[in-house]
């Protein structure tokens, strides 16, 4: 079935945001334990504050509007709606890149970096590493539909996007970029698809890609938290003790709404649904906790960008449909075969404060890495953070294989 594409204007229909503003307007709150501040979850008076401004100063028009500056198209794959922003390179050759955003994030984090991209000869680059990049909401995110059927998995996304890029709008080679789930979409992508790709960059590596435990290791008696299904019982190498003890800390401190989307996605989705205010909370409490600048995350991520990320998981009621990602990954999980690994050239931007900093040993356990860079700052959302550091990476890395396009 040949892919169609038809340019695209937000619109959301007006009952949709009356109907959504009569629920802020109605939000029942909890009670809570003084002191506790966001120790326990979300800090209940910046709950409050949030949703008053919300209410009563954020305009979704205003950045409905901002919004649509961007050049945004609808794609018909097989049947399923994909949203995605493409956007032109100024440069004699720009050279096509696939971003991917993760959870629970939208396309809206990457549009600090699009014009640094697409334009680097307004941002201190040459025109030479000029990249005509797609932003997608991925799929079930946002304005792009998920399929009906169970059992797909984040490793049949990239099926559904090669075809985009290749089929639907022409370009047989180009790059991808991913953090978050998008990082982890690299290795089906660069494994199964690897003919069109040029490059992989990616910025988060988590695990669940292969089996790491020693043969003496796998007995099935051994108890083993979730999560840590695949991790060595006592790693031996110091860099690898480290990356796994973060791992753990990850799934200990941050893992519960990971277990909640994996097993119970329904259950959770009919609060979010019914609640724009639980909503906010499941998510922004995880922006707050991820970017590491706690209570100053407001200078990282502007109110009114926090808001228009929630405005486009409320407005689309994707939210059951995003964390699907979660649950048919779990149930139909996909790994690497034994001794196996993507042979595309990779880059690494590895960040100190992602939420389990990689470790190039393991990533070129996985991986074909050809560039690799250790920072000194930045963290999980590295891509808005760090954008202006993220691009010169971007531009470093593509610049050799620009040839091969």
């Amino acid at each position: 079935m040949p892919v169609t594409i038809q340019p695209k204007t937000i619109d959301v229909p007006q009952p949709v945001l009356d109907d959504l503003y009569e629920r802020l307007r109605r939000t029942r709150w909890p009670d809570e334990v003084p002191g506790t501040g966001w120790s326990r979850g979300v800090d209940l008076s910046y709950m409050k504050e949030l949703i008053a401004y919300w209410l009563d100063e954020y305009d979704w028009r205003k950045q409905e509007a901002e919004l649509n500056r961007f050049p945004h198209f609808m794609a018909d794959v097989d049947g399923l709606a994909i949203h995605f922003i493409h956007q032109q390179g100024k440069g004699p050759n720009p050279l096509p890149l696939f971003m991917m955003h993760g959870y629970p994030w939208s396309f809206v984090l990457l549009l600090r970096i699009l014009p640094m991209l697409t334009d680097p000869a307004s941002h201190g680059g040459d025109p030479e590493d000029a990249f005509t990049v797609v932003v997608p909401s991925i799929i079930g995110y946002g304005l792009s539909a998920y399929p009906s059927e169970q059992g797909f998995g984040f490793q049949h996304h990239p099926a559904i996007y090669d075809q985009l890029m290749t089929d639907g709008l022409g370009y047989q080679r180009y790059g991808i970029e991913g953090g978050d789930w998008g990082g982890f979409l690299t290795a089906p992508f660069g494994y199964l698809h690897p003919e069109h790709l040029v490059g992989i960059h990616l910025n988060c590596l988590f695990p669940r890609l292969g089996d790491e435990r020693d043969p003496e290791d796998k007995d099935p008696d051994i108890l083993r938290g979730l999560g840590m299904k695949w991790a060595p019982v006592k790693p031996k190498d110091p860099d690898m003790l480290r990356y796994w003890k973060n791992v753990e800390k990850y799934w200990i401190d941050e893992g519960a709404y990971c277990h909640q989307q994996m097993t119970r996605p329904q259950t959770l989705a009919v609060g979010m649904t019914d609640s724009p205010a639980g909503l906010a909370a499941w998510i922004v409490e995880k922006w707050r906790a991820w970017c590491g600048w706690e209570d100053d995350f407001e200078k990282l991520f502007p109110r009114d960008m926090i808001i228009t990320n929630l405005m486009l998981y409320w407005v689309t009621n994707s939210f059951w449909s995003a964390i699907r990602l979660y649950s048919e990954s779990y149930y139909h999980p996909w790994e690497l075969p034994a001794g196996e690994r993507i042979e595309v050239p990779t880059a690494v931007a590895a960040y100190p404060h992602e939420l389990a900093p990689i470790v190039r040993k393991r990533a070129e356990r996985y991986y074909n890495v050809v560039h690799y860079n250790d920072y000194a700052e930045g963290g999980h959302f590295a891509i808005h953070e760090r954008a202006e550091e993220m691009a010169e990476d971007l531009r470093e890395f593509f610049r050799p294989l620009r040839k091969e396009v």
